[in-house]
């Protein structure tokens, strides 16, 4: 499973006919505005300046907007609202063929979240920088993330290797009626 994650604006190899390209190009741009539409709503009514939209071909499947604040859950970013709503209204947890367009590139959480809903594609348009030059600077997030867990000085994440361990693991792999993910 891959996945690929492009901002508007970046050249993209020709795989198809002249108008397609330029019509897959409009269907992301107008996505794209549905985003940061979410996003401006969501500033007015006092929510963060994050949207994003999972799409189905041209259909609209989930829509999400930044709730950290409003619902006091760190974890209320657009992207995964957005995925969570397409995931409950398509019945499953995965979302192949679809793609997320979101109003500015995904925090590492964010894309964490999207390569385990199995997105085709992720599409935004404001980036890292243009977060940060509003206050919302993850590059704390991704300095850490590129060091060695030992070093951590935020959050410490240890292991400690209880003879249990497996316990859930042993009962998982024992279930026969499980879903596979």
């Amino acid at each position: 499973m891959s996945i690929t994650v492009e901002p508007v604006g970046a050249t993209r190899p020709a795989r198809a006919p002249r108008d397609r390209a330029v019509d897959a190009r409009d269907a992301d741009a107008r996505w794209l505005r549905r985003a940061v539409d979410v996003a401006s709503a969501n500033v007015a009514e006092g929510g963060g300046p994050f949207g994003a939209v999972v799409v189905a071909g041209d259909v609209e499947v989930g829509v999400g907007a930044n709730r950290v604040t409003r619902d006091l859950d760190p974890t209320a970013h657009a992207e995964v609202q957005a995925i969570r709503a397409a995931c409950r209204a398509a019945g499953r947890f995965s979302l192949e063929g679809m793609t997320l367009y979101t109003s500015c590139e995904p925090c590492p959480m964010c894309l964490a979240a999207c390569l385990w809903a199995r997105l085709d594609r992720v599409v935004f348009c404001a980036d890292r920088d243009d977060a940060s030059s509003a206050g919302f600077d993850d590059s704390a997030f991704y300095d850490l993330l590129a060091r060695d867990r030992d070093t951590w000085d935020r959050t410490r994440v240890q292991e400690l290797r209880l003879p249990e361990r497996t316990r859930p693991f042993d009962a998982w792999r024992a279930q026969t009626a499980r879903t596979a993910y």
